[in-house]
């Protein structure tokens, strides 16, 4: 009967070790998949914005050449806008384009400052039509930035919670740039009118 007993004993612990150990596995299988979703997610909301993005750097060359038109003795913008653009167009990771793209903000900046001292620039419809192209464009960038942020926030924020921080390291997850302003000149209103 002893025997017995110490074997349906053992059984029982047995069942109880498989059963988490089973838990343990599923847990780690359901935790390595929302990961790599949520990083598809991150992906696919980055690959969103770059679409804007090259909307944003196909519209630069119209803009420039129309302005070039009106204001001939402001090359040196002109030039820094153009680098800025082919910048942000060769970067190919995440943060070399955040980078990037926060300087080609910058330089269309100055192109909105030379517009202003052309008062028949900005009668331009040419100009207008492409200056509220840019501007739609713009809007686009900051809708999609706000939800590439919002996907890499919670991304990020599973990434460092205890137990889930144990998978992520194990796998390799690591955490996603936000697309955020650097420029503390960007974070003030633009003046947006030609």
């Amino acid at each position: 009967m002893n025997f017995l007993a110490l074997t349906t004993g053992g059984i029982i612990g047995i069942a109880v070790a498989a059963v988490a150990v089973l838990a343990i596995i599923i847990w780690f299988i359901a935790t390595y998949n929302f990961f790599t979703s949520s990083k598809v997610a991150v992906e696919e909301a980055f690959s969103t914005m770059d679409v804007y993005l090259k909307k944003r750097y196909d519209l630069i060359p119209n803009l420039v050449e129309t302005v070039k038109g009106y204001a001939k003795h402001e090359s040196e913008v002109f030039e820094k806008v153009t680098n800025a653009r082919a910048s942000a167009m060769a970067a190919v990771t995440a943060e070399d384009k955040i980078a990037a793209n926060a300087q080609l903000t910058r330089a269309l900046r100055s192109i909105n400052m030379v517009a202003e001292n052309y008062p028949q620039l900005k009668a331009d419809s040419g100009f207008l039509n492409l200056q509220g192209s840019l501007s739609q464009t713009e809007a686009d960038i900051a809708n999609s930035r706000k939800y590439y942020n919002a996907v890499v926030a919670a991304y990020n924020k599973k990434l460092v919670k205890i137990p889930a921080v144990i998978v992520a390291k194990i796998c390799g997850f690591k955490k996603q740039p936000f697309f955020a302003v650097e420029d503390e000149a960007e974070r003030q209103n633009v003046k947006v009118s030609f």
